[in-house]
């Protein structure tokens, strides 16, 4: 190892970096554990496929990471502009030309790998958003200022929502509402900022509602998330909401074992992506299930923390916005599972199975060490 990348990583967050290592074990075990018997079963292939994809995800991911943490948080910052124009052409050919999983036309497939290019638009997003705020920090207070990032926002939901994907839509839009309120900007501005967005969004669902009334009917009864269980929704929109409250039930204080889930036989088709968490508190039980919300806390308290130490306005924006968009995650997830919310299709940061969400939610983390670096750096007086 060069000695440039023993410093580097000689200066990381090593809380959030054991933190990270052992929450993604967590879910490697968990992903072979739930995905083993719909492998076999209903995909007819290896019971290691899922286990053996992600943990290639994960290798990737390291390989990011010890490249990405050698580059100044300003590099990224000033290639975001970039990469978020390449991105454009790349959404609206996904749109059009892309593959289908899961009913979203979201996916490039090359061989037997596939990618889902919104994932990481999330993240993009949140690194140019500190560029923005960063360049324009003398300028908040003008109007022209605070709607044009909302203009960009809305301009690459509308580009997702094409594909449909309105889980991730409705993130993106939900995280840049959260990271905009955090902002050093004057109430009164924020104020105006805000009750505009919210009048014009209400606007254009309006006017979808009028130009597409049985689609909009059709959305908003898909949405309907209560009383999973009853009898006209049990075979049909509850059926996989009902059968994780089987698993919850099942789990109790301690679990079943890890293999043991029953769900995992296909009651639960999305046992080793949306709904790991029901399969980990079926096996593990309640007690280890709190173990691993306290390690989401622990993870969320330290992005904070480097945010809040760093050197840089650019950085700390980094940071709350990881945190909120892991935040956000972990929240949609877990409500959505336990019939609080409705299901979006969101993944449980760290736990759920995805190559495209892995590699996205590794790209931020590192890109929050990389601050964490320059901030220690900075105080030791060493040029960053």
């Amino acid at each position: 190892m060069r000695l440039k990348d023993k410093i580097m990583l000689k200066h990381v967050d090593r809380t959030l970096l054991v933190v990270s290592i052992l929450l993604f074990s967590i879910g490697l075990i968990m992903i072979f554990s739930a995905s083993n018997i719909a492998a076999f079963m209903r995909y007819n292939k290896s019971p290691y496929n899922f286990l053996l994809k992600q943990g290639l995800s994960l290798g990737l991911g390291i390989i990011g990471f010890l490249f990405l943490i050698h580059f100044n948080t300003r590099t990224y910052s000033g290639s975001s502009w970039l990469i978020l124009l390449i991105s454009i052409p790349v959404l609206i050919f996904v749109s059009f030309f892309g593959a289908i999983i899961n009913d979203a036309r979201s996916w490039i497939v090359i061989g037997p790998f596939s990618f889902q290019p919104s994932e990481f638009i999330k993240v993009i997003l949140i690194v140019w958003y500190s560029a923005f705020f960063e360049l324009n920090r003398h300028k908040l207070d003008r109007l022209f200022t605070n709607f044009f990032p909302i203009g960009v926002t809305a301009f690459f939901c509308g580009l997702i929502i094409l594909q449909p994907d309105f889980g991730t839509a409705a993130i993106m839009l939900i995280t840049f509402f959260l990271l905009y309120l955090i902002m050093p900007i004057k109430r009164l501005v924020k104020f105006k900022v805000v009750s505009i967005s919210i009048l014009l969004m209400i606007a254009v669902l309006f006017c979808y509602y009028i130009f597409n009334t049985s689609n909009f009917k059709r959305q908003i009864d898909r949405k309907d998330y209560r009383y999973p269980c009853s009898e006209e929704k049990f075979y049909t929109s509850g059926n996989q909401v009902c059968n994780s409250y089987i698993a919850f039930n099942n789990g109790g204080m301690w679990g079943k074992g890890l293999g043991n889930s029953t769900q995992k036989y296909l009651y639960l088709p999305e046992s080793h992506t949306d709904f790991i968490f029901a399969i980990v508190v079926e096996e593990l039980g309640c007690v280890a299930s709190s173990f691993i919300i306290l390690l989401f806390i622990v993870l969320l308290w330290r992005i904070i923390r480097i945010g809040k130490n760093s050197v840089s306005s650019r950085g700390s924006i980094i940071c709350y916005g990881v945190a909120i968009y892991i935040f956000i995650h972990i929240v949609i997830n877990l409500l959505g599972i336990m019939g609080l919310v409705p299901l979006t299709g969101v993944p449980l940061p760290f736990l759920s199975y995805g190559g495209s969400f892995t590699l996205s939610l590794i790209l931020a983390l590192s890109i929050v060490q990389r601050v964490a670096i320059e901030t220690r750096l900075k105080k030791l007086g060493i040029s960053v």
